[in-house]
């Protein structure tokens, strides 16, 4: 017990203060980038460089309710939950700071250490949420999510796909790149087809209306 309790003890302070290092110095590197075996291609900027319509293109893909939660939403969870039970493809409800959390301190993949995962994954999310403000995670999810193979983050994403930097995407551009984030090895970007490409048209349609009804508000206010 006294083996576990000083466990405990150390995994929160450990956890605890690499959260508020982040606040504030970018991640170096993720568990997801050291075992990718196509290497690692990622060009950290701050917020202020990357277009606000890659903001909104993820807040419209991801979470429409990022500026109002806390971290979780309970609603996406439930449905989530519900198709799982049905059976068939196991879809997930993660938030963009679920993801976030997920991305910068633990493991991708499926199986039964994904059970085990997701009770990290609500730890860090909630340390996230009450240590960083919603612009960070913004920042932090945007510069560490995988975006093609070996690619990271939208600033490798946009050097990579167009060209470019992120810093003046339109918005089918950033559409495309949040479109493929579920499954970037996968989903093509530069020339999309089928769903890929159907679910980037919605979201670029969406980017106007997450900037006039204030969906992206937390991140600039």
């Amino acid at each position: 017990m006294r083996i576990l309790a000083k466990a405990i003890i150390w995994f929160v302070a450990i956890s605890v203060g690499l959260t508020v290092l982040y606040r504030f110095v970018p991640p170096p590197v993720t568990v997801t980038m050291l075992v990718d075996g196509n290497g690692i291609t990622k060009d950290w900027q701050p917020l202020s460089r990357i277009d606000r319509n890659m903001v909104a293109a993820a807040i419209a893909a991801e979470d429409g309710k990022f500026c109002t939660h806390n971290g979780f939403d309970t609603n996406a969870i439930e449905k989530a939950f519900e198709r799982n039970a049905a059976g068939g493809r196991i879809r997930g409800g993660s938030t963009i700071s679920q993801q976030t959390a997920k991305n910068v301190f633990l493991w991708q993949g499926d199986g039964w250490t994904r059970y085990v995962r997701k009770g990290f994954e609500v730890w860090f999310t909630f340390l996230i949420e009450n240590l960083w403000d919603k612009r960070r995670i913004m920042e932090v999810y945007l510069n560490v999510a995988e975006t093609g193979i070996g690619t990271y983050g939208v600033e490798a994403g946009a050097q990579r796909y167009y060209g470019k930097s992120a810093t003046r995407l339109t918005p089918i551009e950033a559409a495309r790149i949040a479109a493929a984030l579920p499954s970037p090895k996968t989903r093509s970007v530069k020339n999309p087809t089928g769903f890929t490409r159907r679910y980037g048209n919605t979201v670029a349609a969406r980017i106007g209306t997450v900037k006039t009804q204030g969906f992206d508000a937390c991140v600039y206010d």
